[in-house]
């Protein structure tokens, strides 16, 4: 919840409700958090054990319809959203697509190292591959987890005009996005500059695509 709240302000109504989903929502969904073996008799230090450095996880837009903070994310998206792409992004949120959409949530610590950054990426694809091979709940289930379309609330902010993303790898999904658009978000208590934000409508191959690039460019491959 709290790296939610501090990735953007867009998320402070919501992050409570979408932090249980997330937790609830075992099938898809990765966190980086430390683990410490202790020797025997040693004693536990529980400020620095289980301490979450990021997370990625996916919400089907289907299956939380009902939810208030998957239907305030909804709200957000389509009024925001420029008229010549709000029937398209009707669409994706409908619920009525061939395969499900979800919201796409990572956030983490921005000084993160960039291996590890790679493989929180990595981690979702293999979280939602291996939900779909094993779906206990039979084809509707396997279903809901094969996502087609993804939608992401980026953080962003502005310079001299010039738009910036807050976490690098939002703008590597950007560049593989079907489309993205930025709005404002309202400011909270003591912000002195305008706080942004880009939606990031991409498929599934455009998401694949982006780790792929992702990881070239961690790597040295690209």
């Amino acid at each position: 919840k709290n790296l939610l709240v501090s990735s953007s302000p867009a998320y402070l109504a919501t992050a409570s409700s979408l932090s249980d989903l997330m937790i609830k929502n075992v099938a898809v969904g990765t966190v980086i958090s430390t683990e410490y073996q202790y020797k025997p008799g040693q004693k536990r230090d529980m400020d620095y054990e289980g301490v979450v450095y990021g997370f990625a996880s996916v919400l089907n837009v289907t299956t939380y319809k009902d939810n208030d903070a998957i239907k305030a994310l909804k709200k957000m998206c389509l009024s925001k959203c420029p008229e010549d792409r709000k029937k398209e992004l009707e669409v994706v949120l409908s619920g009525k697509t061939k395969r499900p959409a979800g919201f796409y949530f990572q956030s983490r610590m921005v000084n993160l190292p960039l291996e590890i950054v790679e493989v929180l990426h990595e981690q979702l694809i293999q979280d939602m591959d291996w939900a779909v091979d094993n779906a206990g709940g039979g084809i509707e289930e396997r279903k809901s987890l094969d996502f087609g379309a993804f939608v992401r609330i980026a953080p962003s902010y502005r310079e001299k005009n010039t738009s910036y993303f807050k976490y690098f790898d939002d703008e590597i999904l950007a560049n593989h996005a079907e489309f993205t658009f930025e709005f404002e978000v309202p400011k909270t208590f003591g912000m002195e500059e305008t706080p942004y934000c880009t939606a990031v409508v991409m498929t599934k191959t455009g998401h694949r695509a982006a780790i792929k690039t992702l990881k070239q460019m961690i790597n040295g491959g690209g």
